[in-house]
């Protein structure tokens, strides 16, 4: 009771055409999804990157962050990289979440999305410069943590320009399609008069 060569053709071909439809409809809920998931992405690696970095003692979480920000120096302290990028994100995700369609076309997602990763930009390569001529050869996880927060700072923004494209674009179409039926509507109501 075997399958025919036929029959096995068919349910692969089958299975692989499943197998495409899924990924494709994975691919298409990240890139929809692509500003909330850098958002939780830019909070989480900064912080899981520094906690890394910082080397264990019998002390609290809590009080060793107090000890970093009571021993804050700006040319040798990391705390403020991975605050910089929850800050980043908070305002990144409240301003998307109170935009719809318009808005985020053309309004203020796009800009202060802009505006919070530029001067974040700015702020990380001021301090990697401080950081990293302060002392002669800075540790891999310091380097991962400059490189990942100037990652998701350039990364917000071409979400954030992608993300506007397409809400252009669906506007266009809502756009065509309203006047297009609105003509037909005009055309019916005229030949019925």
């Amino acid at each position: 009771m075997g399958f025919s060569k036929e029959e096995k053709t068919r349910r692969i071909l089958r299975g692989f055409k499943t197998v495409f439809f899924l990924i494709t409809m994975v691919i298409s809920f990240l890139v929809f999804s692509a500003p909330v998931f850098f958002v939780i992405a830019d909070t989480l690696l900064p912080t899981a990157l520094l906690s890394a970095s910082i080397p264990p003692s019998s002390s609290s979480l809590l009080k060793t962050l107090c000890s970093h920000f009571s021993n804050y120096d700006f040319r040798y302290s990391l705390i403020d990289i991975p605050l910089i990028s929850i800050i980043r994100s908070a305002v990144i995700i409240c301003v998307y979440s109170f935009c719809d369609g318009p808005k985020l076309s053309r309004g203020p997602y796009l800009g202060i999305t802009m505006i919070c990763s530029v001067s974040s930009l700015i702020f990380v390569s001021l301090k990697a410069s401080f950081v990293f001529n302060s002392s002669k050869e800075g540790s891999a996880m310091e380097t991962a943590l400059f490189i990942c927060s100037l990652g998701f700072a350039i990364a917000h923004m071409i979400v954030a320009y992608r993300t506007s494209c397409r809400e252009r674009r669906k506007l266009l179409v809502y756009k065509i399609d309203i006047e297009a039926v609105s003509f037909s509507f005009l055309y019916l109501v005229q030949r019925c008069n």
